[in-house]
């Protein structure tokens, strides 16, 4: 078992820093919050971690400290993800959060009390579930929204579900001896599959599709246009471009009016995910920007040169004006590092007059 330990030992700290260096990549907090989770369950209370260590946790205390890092990674997993998914948490996502950190307080003071006395059983049946739950919810995100469909990409979700699932097993089957080294050998597994997974996405991104030749379009930045109209009667053949499109624009419409190589986010709250190949179209919720972002982010990494926005109307209507523009922003500031063009057409009518402004100020006209 001790090759096995080893193998869990060191792809635990893989994947931590495949993720710390992408919350470095990218500066966003819900990689900063999965980092974290991660490095904590590197530094994991395990005897084949704290053994070579020398370091010993006294009887007294192990019961209350085993289950610590459940819950710390946990929380910090449920945050993170919350914040790849959404952008950023608001009041609803942090009321989550809170409940989640006074229960896993409340959970720690029952077991230092001996509340539950000394049932294995009852002490770490809400600690496995927070885990593993937590990591199953974030293998979805990952695996729905931001991995792609690349095969060892597709890795890094798969092993994180494997040992999420065998956590929420942990309370029952760590005390059955043939199950508990079975578990043992599949979270290495797992965690392996994972530690593949996330380098290859981290430091092998997908090869960047070739694109034709960008033409008739606007100069480089950010443009804003009050109608496709005007727009088209400046660039007749904008729409022969591939291009990153942000639509109302329903899939079959989006079919005649994009490229086959174009790459469409159709914002709904009917369906989500992929719904029509040439052209990709994908369903997308408009409460999921922050994910919309990202997704945005990795295709212009990808090869992209045009990001198409027509959606803003919408967008303003069921987020509000703030997470719109800063959704814009954001996209306008990614495109311009990018050296990559973005071209929003918009009915200023829509909007009120202050808002117009700082459309207006923000965009070249």
């Amino acid at each position: 078992m001790e090759w096995i330990a080893l193998v869990n030992f060191l792809s635990r700290w893989i994947l931590f820093g495949a993720i710390a260096y992408k919350a470095y990549q990218t500066k966003n907090q819900g990689w900063a919050l999965l980092s974290a989770a991660f490095l904590i369950n590197a530094l994991d209370i395990e005897a084949y971690i704290l053994d070579p260590l020398g370091i010993r946790i006294p009887d007294e205390a192990y019961d209350v400290a085993s289950l610590v890092p459940s819950f710390l990674i946990g929380v910090s997993v449920v945050w993170g993800f919350l914040c790849l998914e959404n952008g950023k948490i608001g009041f609803k996502h942090a009321l989550l959060v809170s409940i989640l950190l006074v229960t896993s307080y409340l959970w720690l003071f029952a077991v230092a009390a001996n509340i539950f006395g000394d049932s294995f059983l009852l002490k770490n049946s809400f600690p496995s579930f927070v885990f593993g739950g937590s990591l199953l919810l974030l293998s979805y995100i990952l695996w729905k929204y931001i991995i792609g469909g690349r095969l060892w990409d597709r890795l890094f979700p798969v092993g994180i579900s494997i040992v999420g699932l065998l956590n929420l097993t942990y309370p029952i089957g760590r005390q059955i001896g043939w199950y508990s080294n079975f578990a043992f050998s599949a979270a290495a597994l797992g965690r392996v599959l994972a530690a593949v997974g996330a380098f290859t996405f981290v430091f092998y991104p997908a090869v960047k599709p070739e694109k034709t030749s960008v033409s008739n379009v606007p100069p480089l930045g950010a443009h804003l246009f009050p109608g496709e109209e005007e727009l088209l009667s400046q660039y007749p053949h904008f729409f022969r471009n591939d291009m990153i499109a942000v639509t109302r624009t329903d899939p079959e419409r989006a079919a005649e009016k994009f490229s086959e190589g174009s790459l469409v986010f159709w914002l709904t709250r009917a369906k989500e995910g992929l719904v029509r190949e040439k052209p990709r179209v994908i369903a997308i919720s408009p409460s999921k920007l922050g994910i919309l972002q990202d997704l945005i982010t990795r295709e212009l990494e990808n090869g992209y040169k045009i990001v198409y926005i027509d959606a803003l109307e919408y967008l303003k209507s069921e987020v509000g004006f703030e997470p719109m523009m800063k959704f814009l922003l954001a996209v306008k500031d990614t495109v311009t590092t990018k050296e990559s063009v973005l071209t929003v057409v918009v009915t200023k009518n829509a909007f009120e007059e202050r808002e117009r402004k700082l459309l207006e100020r923000e965009f070249f006209p």
